[in-house]
């Protein structure tokens, strides 16, 4: 009986890790590069965060590729905090998150690991596989349109960022 219930148990953890949810990968494109040195600059910053794995760079639309390690904890701001330490800044981000089933709908908060990402202007739907998210909140978006979407919204958080204890991440699909 005991081996019966160990098995049980290790199938269950077995199924948690492999369908949990991640991010896969991010498209960073970056403000106010004006030359290859600044690209090398950006990449180097990137490159220091522990989560990411691999960087492929568009020097023709400004736009770095990051490929995140699997089950490593990705932390959207920080990415936003290295290019602006390299002396540039995010003006979009767009990431790809594996989603198991989640529905959601506008207005819709989603906790993963140290964040809570608010879903905004998005239709009912349910999230299965991998999804685009674009980061709409201050520091990801031009100041126009970070001032466009808190206009289009009554929650404290969307100019905060942070909920509680916990850091907001604002997303759209």
């Amino acid at each position: 009986m005991k081996t019966l219930k160990l098995i049980a148990l290790t199938a269950f953890i077995f199924i948690s890790f492999k369908s949990s949810a991640q991010f896969e990968k991010a498209e960073v494109q970056v403000s106010g590069l004006t030359c290859s040195m600044c690209q090398l600059a950006t990449q180097k910053a990137l490159k220091s965060l522990d989560f990411v794995e691999y960087i492929k760079p568009d020097l023709n639309k400004n736009i770095y590729v990051l490929t995140f390690k699997k089950d490593k904890s990705v932390n959207l701001d920080l990415i936003r905090k290295k290019v602006k330490d390299a002396g540039f800044s995010v003006s979009k981000l767009v990431a790809t998150f594996n989603f198991d089933r989640v529905a959601v709908s506008n207005d819709f908060h989603y906790n993963y690991a140290a964040n809570v990402f608010h879903f905004m202007n998005v239709p009912d739907k349910t999230l299965d596989g991998s999804v685009r998210l674009t980061v709409i909140g201050n520091g990801f978006i031009p100041a126009a349109a970070f001032k466009k979407y808190a206009a289009e919204t009554t929650y404290p958080c969307y100019k905060t960022g942070v909920m509680g204890n916990k850091a907001v991440v604002h997303v759209t699909i």
